[in-house]
C-alpha cells in the first residue's frame, strides 16, 4: 500500500509539473505574439514619394516622359522628403521670407517660383558656405559687389534681405536676356553665365534638359523643382505642418541713417531695442559701430513696439 501511495504521488507531482511548463509555454507563446504583432503596429512603412503627372518650374514644362528627367527629378523629391529637419525648417522660414521674396520677384517681373532657388541655395538662412558665398541668395563677393551690394568689414548687403533678393533679381534677368529661357537662368546660377554660355555652345542647345552638365548644376534645377513640389502640396510627403505653426514676418518700422554710428549698443538702447535685436533685424550691419564716412544714407529697421521682447536685466 504504501508504494501505490508513493507511485500516486509521483505521478500526481509529474502532472503537475507537465501542466505548469504547458502553462508556462502557452504564456510565453501569447507573450511572444503580442511583441510580433506590436511590433508589425510600430513598425514606419517608408514608401516612394509620389511624383506629379506634369510640372511646370518658372512657367517652363519639365518634361517627365524622359526616363532621365524622371529619375533625376524623383532623386530629389526622395532626397528632400526623407531630409526631415531641414525641409520642416524651411517651410516653417518661408512663412516670414517668402512674402518678402515674392514682392521684389514680382515687381521685376521674374516667375514667383524663383523663391524655392533660395531655398535650395539656403535653406532661407543668412549662411556662409566653405567658398565664402553668403547669405539667402549665396552671393560670392564679387557677383555681390558687380549688383550694386555693398561688402565690406563693417557692412554686408548680402544678408540685406531685400537688397539681395534684388540683386538677384538683375543677376537673373541679364542671363534670361543671354539664354532666352528660366531654366537656363536659372541653372547658370549655380553654374555661372560663362558655363552655361560654354556647354550650350559645345553641345549646341539651348535647353537645359538635353544638356550634359557637371552633377551639382544638373541636380540643381530638379532640386528647385522638388521643392516647390513639397511646398506646393506638404501633406502629400508627410510634412503636417499648419498655416500658424509657419514663422509670422515681423512688424517693423524704419529710421533712416546718414551719419556715422560709434556705438551700436548704445544707439540700439537709445531707441528702446538691444544690440541682439538691432543685428536680427539688420544683419547686413557686421561690426559693433558703422563708419559712415561718405554720409551714405541706410535703412534701419527695429520692431515695432512689444514685437519683439527685451527681458529684464538681472
Amino acid at each position: 500500500m504504501k508504494n501505490a501511495s508513493l507511485k500516486n504521488r509521483i505521478i500526481i507531482l509529474i502532472t503537475t509539473l507537465i501542466t505548469a511548463l504547458v502553462f508556462i509555454f502557452l504564456g510565453f507563446a501569447k507573450n511572444e505574439n503580442k511583441i510580433v504583432k506590436s511590433h508589425k503596429i510600430n513598425t514606419l512603412e517608408i514608401k516612394s514619394p509620389s511624383i506629379p503627372s506634369e510640372l511646370y518650374l518658372f512657367g517652363e514644362r519639365i518634361p517627365l516622359e524622359s526616363f532621365d528627367i524622371l529619375e533625376r527629378f524623383e532623386r530629389e523629391i526622395i532626397v528632400n522628403t526623407f531630409s526631415h529637419a531641414a525641409t520642416i525648417l524651411s517651410i516653417k522660414r518661408s512663412g516670414r521670407w517668402f512674402p518678402i521674396i515674392e514682392e521684389i520677384l514680382k515687381k521685376n517681373n521674374v516667375p514667383e517660383d524663383f523663391k524655392y532657388l533660395a531655398v535650395v541655395e539656403s535653406n532661407l538662412d543668412n549662411v556662409v558656405s566653405p567658398a565664402g558665398a553668403t547669405g539667402f541668395w549665396q552671393f560670392m563677393k564679387e557677383t555681390a559687389i558687380k549688383y550694386g551690394l555693398e561688402v565690406n568689414d563693417q557692412v554686408d548687403e548680402r544678408y540685406h534681405i531685400e537688397k539681395s533678393t534684388q540683386a538677384a533679381c538683375e543677376y537673373l534677368l541679364e542671363a534670361y536676356n543671354k539664354f532666352g529661357n528660366w531654366t537656363l537662368a536659372a541653372a547658370s546660377y549655380n553654374a555661372g553665365m560663362n558655363g552655361i554660355k560654354k556647354w550650350s555652345g559645345i553641345q549646341r542647345s539651348k535647353n537645359f534638359y538635353n544638356l550634359l552638365l557637371n552633377t551639382e548644376t544638373s541636380r540643381f534645377i530638379f532640386r528647385i523643382a522638388a521643392i516647390k513640389t513639397i511646398f506646393e502640396n506638404p501633406e502629400n510627403y508627410g510634412f503636417i505642418i499648419d498655416k500658424s505653426e509657419k514663422y509670422a514676418p515681423i512688424k517693423t518700422s524704419e529710421i533712416k541713417i546718414d551719419s556715422s554710428i560709434s556705438n551700436l549698443t548704445d544707439f540700439s538702447i537709445s531707441l528702446g531695442i538691444n544690440y541682439k535685436i538691432l543685428k536680427y533685424l539688420n544683419p547686413w550691419l557686421r561690426d559693433t559701430q558703422l563708419k559712415n564716412t561718405n554720409n551714405k544714407s541706410y535703412i534701419i529697421k527695429i520692431p515695432e513696439k512689444n514685437n519683439m521682447l527685451i527681458f529684464p536685466e538681472f
